[in-house]
């Protein structure tokens, strides 16, 4: 149960800080020489992550169920799902060999420097004015590609999208809830596929309960606590992170 619960902890908090949650769940067993988490308490820290940005942006999704008759719903789910195509299509087609390189904390660790470095690269781009609704298909395109590559172990996925929605002019905190809400169909497509594996392997124990509970509470705080710093100081504090443990990790494993 505790390790259960260790493990919601560093889920929660990597899943939305853009510091990798995939590069740190290989980096930490590594480190440590310990197990990684196994089959059912990843599914269930998935679904911890999950109910967290779900949660966090309730009003948004209530807002979106309101397609029919308000165009700037109709906009949004438009832009999600045209973002959420790249990284379906590379996961559905690449999942063994991105399963092999889980299995290599050294290309997580590179990984790891390289999300750093661009996240510096993002503190130069100017501060953008734009909001979600003025989103197009082609910032959706940029976004959603950007999303793909964090499918190797090491590259924030929140990192790379609310980078890229920086790129395309979008404000800090509106790049944020772009990225975040695509999060939603990843998480949940990911808990999915590792759910098909669990029912094939039998089941998970009641104790993996924990590690989801503390992986929703986690994730919620470490949203609510992004979009104060991106306010502040940006994504500084996060590429230093990525950078310096990253280096560090690559010498250690």
């Amino acid at each position: 149960m505790l390790n259960a619960a260790f493990w919601g902890l560093v889920q929660g908090l990597t899943e939305f800080l853009p510091i990798s949650s995939s590069g740190h769940l290989v980096l930490i067993p590594a480190l440590l020489n310990a197990d990684e988490p196994d089959l059912a308490t990843s599914v269930m820290l998935h679904l911890g992550t999950l109910v967290a940005v779900v949660w966090f942006y309730r009003r948004d999704l209530r807002k979106l169920a309101r397609v029919r008759t308000d165009p700037e719903a109709r906009l949004i789910l438009l832009l999600l799902a045209v973002g959420t195509i790249p990284a379906a299509l590379v996961g559905l087609t690449l999942r063994g060999p991105i399963e092999i390189v889980f299995d290599d904390p050294k290309i997580a660790a590179v990984a790891l420097v390289i999300t750093g470095a661009i996240l510096a690269l993002g503190l130069l781009l100017p501060t953008g004015l734009r909001r979600l609704p003025s989103g197009r298909i082609p910032d959706a395109l940029v976004v959603g590609v950007a999303q793909a590559f964090a499918l190797i172990p090491g590259i924030s996925r929140s990192g790379m999208t609310i980078t890229a929605g920086m790129a395309q002019g979008f404000e800090r905190v509106e790049a944020a809830r772009y990225a975040f809400l695509l999060a939603i169909p990843s998480i949940a497509g990911a808990g999915f596929l590792e759910g098909i594996d669990l029912v094939a392997d039998g089941g998970f124990e009641a104790g993996v309960l924990v590690g989801m509970a503390v992986a929703a509470v986690s994730g919620y705080a470490a949203i609510a606590f992004l979009l104060r710093l991106l306010t502040k100081v940006g994504m500084a504090p996060f590429a230093a992170y990525c950078l310096v443990f990253g280096t560090a990790a690559f010498f250690l494993v």
